[in-house]
């Protein structure tokens, strides 16, 4: 059905990781693999976008669940936010 829009609860969610100019590049891979189980290629294909384009999505899944990763990225020390995937603000 065009222009019908999927509930909120339906959306999926991301959360985005920022670049911030504490953190260093290895730290920042560390954090991808330790917390989130990445490979070491994909911890730091994202650490590379983080740094280069200054953001990178790093998980995406319900609400509930991105903002538990935001708080976890924010326990590591990161600059973290979770927003609606559909959301391109971040591209």
């Amino acid at each position: 059905m065009r222009g019908v829009t999927a509930p909120v609860r339906d959306v999926p969610w991301v959360t985005v990781v920022l670049n911030d100019p504490v953190n260093l590049m290895s730290y920042v891979e560390f954090v991808f693999r330790e917390y989130f189980g990445y490979t070491r290629e994909k911890a730091r294909r994202l650490m590379l976008e983080v740094h280069e384009r200054g953001r990178s999505r790093v998980s995406t899944g319900t609400r509930e669940q991105m903002e538990a990763d935001v708080q976890a990225m924010h326990g590591y020390g990161l600059w973290a936010e979770c927003r609606p995937a559909d959301d391109r603000g971040d591209a």
